[in-house]
């Protein structure tokens, strides 16, 4: 019994203290954002003072506000195109018999592998050529390169576990591929769907190099970049308090999508459960 309850503790307090972790920095951003004046360079884990003074400059100045739009803008074209093609391409791997179908998914799953910066330097040229540079396609065009691959390969081991005989049916029926696709395997596909999507929304959010290099005015910026360079140039005027708040602005839709979906999640795999 003392052994039992020995491991329950040391489990109990281990959660704890990766709970800790990884809500600290978050809450202490938070409460370092209401701050304004000297208040910022006291080290208070209680927060002693509440000023909105952060974020109204932060929304009212500049071209934060731009910068959110195409930062959503960005994401959501990007989820959208990587969900569509990943799952025909996934239809296609899993399901239709052809030559280096096994090579050709993890070639697929190879391009994932190599670093942003291995790359840059080349898709830079393809940005250029493409008189892309500077406009929300050259980052859709770039961002694609990080979440098409594990959008295809999560979808494509989703959709093999499928049963057969599903298919089967619809095929007997006189559905194409494409109603198969739409009609038969989407709706049993929701909580992958939802799961991808999720992933492939916070990696283009949250992408910065790419960001950085293939876009060089306000207007066209995203909301990583934007807090960069809200340092300034030079490091004795450093605005923490507006850091703060734009970070906390940029964060915040983010925990409340994981939180949806979530939910969604666990109701689509019931409901896949059900249907199954």
């Amino acid at each position: 019994m003392l052994w039992h309850a020995t491991k329950r503790t040391g489990f109990y307090l281990l959660v704890i203290g990766i709970v800790f972790i990884s809500i600290f920095p978050f809450y202490y951003a938070i409460i370092t954002s209401f701050k304004s004046g000297t208040a910022l360079f006291e080290i208070n884990y209680w927060p002693t003072s509440f000023s909105l003074a952060n974020y109204t400059q932060v929304l009212t100045t500049g071209s934060f506000p731009r910068n959110l739009a195409n930062s959503l803008l960005i994401a959501s074209v990007v989820v959208a195109i990587s969900l569509l093609l990943a799952v025909t391409a996934s239809f296609a791997l899993s399901r239709v018999r052809f030559g280096g179908r096994s090579l050709l998914l993890f070639t697929i799953l190879a391009v994932s592998m190599f670093p942003q910066i291995a790359v840059l330097s080349g898709l830079f040229e393809l940005v250029r050529f493409f008189g892309i540079f500077n406009t929300p396609f050259a980052l859709i065009f770039s961002y694609m390169i990080f979440t098409l691959p594990f959008t295809v390969w999560i979808l494509t081991t989703f959709m093999r576990d499928l049963p057969i005989e599903i298919e089967e049916a619809a095929i007997v029926d006189g559905a194409s591929p494409w109603v198969i696709i739409t009609k038969v395997f989407l709706p049993l596909m929701w909580p992958a769907l939802v799961t991808t999507g999720l992933l492939a929304f916070i990696a283009a959010w949250n992408e910065f190099l790419f960001a950085l290099t293939f876009t060089s005015s306000n207007n066209t910026r995203t909301v990583p970049v934007a807090i960069a360079l809200l340092s300034g140039n030079t490091q004795y005027e450093i605005p923490w308090g507006n850091i703060m708040a734009a970070s906390v602005i940029v964060t915040v839709p983010l925990v409340v999508l994981v939180l949806i979906f979530q939910r969604k999640i666990i109701s689509g795999l019931t409901a896949g459960g059900v249907k199954g």
